[in-house]
């Protein structure tokens, strides 16, 4: 009837009997003098606007860069794109020179005072062999730095050192930087440190909105600015402030080249050549001494390790912008340009296009570039729970490594294995390459989540049995008969750091990767940023503790040692990630939720279903026809009924 009624051209009345709108209308003419259909058409609001092609929904094909885009380009089998790899590679190896030069430049050496006769002897005037000379200096090893009172004690016509890092000069003996002036060594290291931590965080947000490849070159150039810069420096002060900016360039590098690699790689490759990449720098890291050895003079050091990045400036040419961030927000313009580049340094047909990703880029080139920040992440309800997980163990991995180090390394004397400089730089650079050496097989079998999940385990067991069972030891050991000294208490101290040091470092590392690969590419270098900054500030608790003689290194200790038993639970809320397609977008990121750690046996119902499942299952209520299409003894998921 109702139908019926509107198509006579009369209002249908309310429930009430009133008619809609008659309140409101204007004064017209009378009932049935020209009104006819046609006047209730125009009475009727007009229908809205269709949406515009930059609020439309893009293409999921070209949002599908994994399934679609990189398969067309011929994934690593291209050509150039393996050129592009290597190229991500070789700066890994300067990176290793720039992290690991405070070891030599701001080396603490043996030092002594040279007396206005001639003679050589300590702060008290006695003669001191230079042989003699501790590791800190003339102090007593319990105390690295003089008390106040101890100042004028101090006083020194000239000191002399003998600089244990191969180097004849660096900056502790350019600039006297012993004693009283010891804490601005601390100061120094602090610099680069710093200037990591808030070059990850800006540089990973200017990433995402400008795009990777103006990040690198403008890094590049900079470095190149205040890293030889620093070499000219005339006194402490100058060095720490131009080593500050050193370290914020050299973090735009850093992450510039990680975000590059991963969205290079298809999924199955996106962990090894991540780990080529490491084993690169690590090389830098063990062939720093011999480099120290050749320049002898730290000005000398300093220029060597920064002029290498003068090659890079040629990447403003070689080097594209990253094709997956340009489709991801949606610069489908530029996109088409660097993909007709590519298919032309690969030598490929366009006619191998099967999918039509060409066709439906020619359809999507006038839609408008969409853009996200790093703060948009705060709306969602999973991302973020996985963002500052990773941060946190970031944290904790780089944190406690360093509680291990000053264990085997020794805060006591009694403690201490060795007290050569190569033994304990190389011992470091060992654990650290057999940290990396064990994770490819580990989180190859066991996945990301895994992988990180039994690491963690290990630093956890390792800081808890150092802390708990050495201070047991220790009591038995005092006992007359327990037939224990302190030496098994020692050993097992050494024990127990090697292996802390061991997952520690892979801890820190796997979970960069891993943070790394869950965010999408919109907001991938804001994501990175979030945790190579939580890295920087585990590292950043090693001078903080030197600069305070290592007071409250127990406590700082066991703070890191409960921070791993959260980690544990936390990390089983993670992702897996594994040969997974990269997410573009937000709402991808959103759809990596946390599967069960171990497979499901065949024929196995799952307790928690996948998105896709997810869909199919909400959508069987809205109509009857579907429920009818589902076969009796199938599930709603698609699982056979038992």
């Amino acid at each position: 009837m109702a139908i019926e009624r509107r198509r006579e051209g009369r209002p249908l009345p309310e429930e009430n009997g009133s008619v809609p709108g008659a309140a409101a209308a204007p004064p017209g003419p009378p009932p049935g003098a020209g009104l006819g259909v046609g006047a209730e058409i125009q009475a009727v609001p007009p229908p809205p606007p269709p949406p515009s092609s930059s609020s439309a929904a893009c293409s999921p094909l070209l949002l599908d860069y994994d399934g679609s885009v990189l398969p067309f380009l011929g994934g690593l089998g291209g050509g150039y794109q393996r050129t592009l790899v290597l190229l991500t590679w070789v700066p890994a190896l300067f990176i290793g020179f720039s992290k690991f030069s405070d070891s030599f430049l701001l080396d603490q050496p043996d030092f002594w005072c040279r007396q206005a006769d001639g003679q050589q002897g300590d702060w008290n005037g006695s003669l001191v062999p230079p042989g003699h000379a501790n590791h800190s200096g003339i102090f007593p090893p319990a105390t690295a730095l003089p008390s106040p009172s101890n100042a004028s004690e101090c006083d020194c016509h000239e000191w002399h050192y003998r600089i244990r890092a191969g180097l004849v000069q660096n900056v502790v003996s350019k600039w006297d930087l012993v004693c009283d002036s010891a804490w601005k060594v601390h100061i120094a290291k602090f610099s680069l440190l710093v200037g990591l931590i808030f070059g990850h965080l800006i540089t990973g947000c200017i990433a995402d909105w400008v795009g990777r490849r103006p990040v690198l070159l403008f890094s590049v150039i900079f470095i190149l600015i205040f890293g030889l810069t620093v070499a000219l420096s005339v006194n402490v002060t100058m060095f720490s402030t131009l080593r500050f900016f050193e370290g914020f360039c050299l973090a735009g590098i850093v992450l510039s080249l990680y975000a590059l690699r991963i969205e290079l790689c298809p999924p199955a490759h996106r962990f090894m050549i991540t780990m080529v990449a490491s084993f690169i720098e690590m090389a830098g890291q063990f062939l720093m001494p011999g480099l120290a050895a050749l320049c002898r003079d730290w000005q000398v050091l300093q220029a060597v390790i920064i002029c290498p990045f003068l090659l890079m400036l040629l990447y403003w040419v070689i080097f594209p912008e990253s094709l997956r961030w340009l489709m991801a927000t949606q610069q489908f313009e530029a996109s088409k340009e660097l993909i007709f580049q590519l298919t032309r340094k690969n030598r490929m047909n366009t006619e191998s296009d099967i999918k039509g990703v060409v066709p439906e880029l020619e359809k999507e080139i006038a839609r408008r570039p969409k853009k996200v920040c790093i703060v948009k992440v705060v709306g969602t309800r999973n991302l973020w729970k996985n963002i500052v997980v990773l941060c946190v163990n970031s944290l904790t991995g780089y944190g406690i490594h360093h509680c291990f180090a000053k264990s085997m390394m020794g805060h006591e004397a009694k403690m201490t294995i060795t007290h050569n400089f190569y033994a304990d730089y190389y011992t470091m650079a060992g654990i650290a390459l057999a940290s990396c050496l064990a994770m490819c097989p580990v989180v190859g079998f066991l996945g990301r989540r895994g992988g990180l999940l039994l690491f963690m385990i290990l630093t956890a067991l390792a800081s808890l049995l150092q802390l708990g069972l050495l201070n047991l030891i220790g009591k038995y050991s005092q006992l007359p008969d327990s037939g224990m000294s302190d030496s098994v208490k020692d050993k097992f101290s050494t024990a127990f750091s090697i292996v802390g040091m061991f997952s520690s470092h892979a801890v820190g590392s796997l979970s960069v990767f891993f943070c790394a690969e869950i965010t999408p590419t919109v907001i991938r270098g804001g994501g990175l940023g979030l945790v190579l900054a939580s890295a920087g500030f585990g590292r950043l608790t090693a001078p903080i503790m030197e600069l305070h003689n290592q007071k409250g290194y127990f406590l700082h200790h066991v703070i890191f040692a409960c921070c791993t038993l959260i980690c544990i639970i936390c990390i089983l809320l993670l992702p897996e990630s594994k040969n997974q397609n990269l997410p573009e977008n937000i709402p991808d990121g959103e759809h990596y939720t946390r599967q069960p750690l171990l497979p499901h046996k065949k024929g196995e119902q799952p307790l928690l279903l996948t998105n896709s499942e997810l869909k199919d299952y909400s959508g069987l209520h809205d109509s009857a026809a579907v429920s009818d299409g589902i076969s009796e003894n199938t599930t709603a998921n698609g699982m056979k009924s038992m």
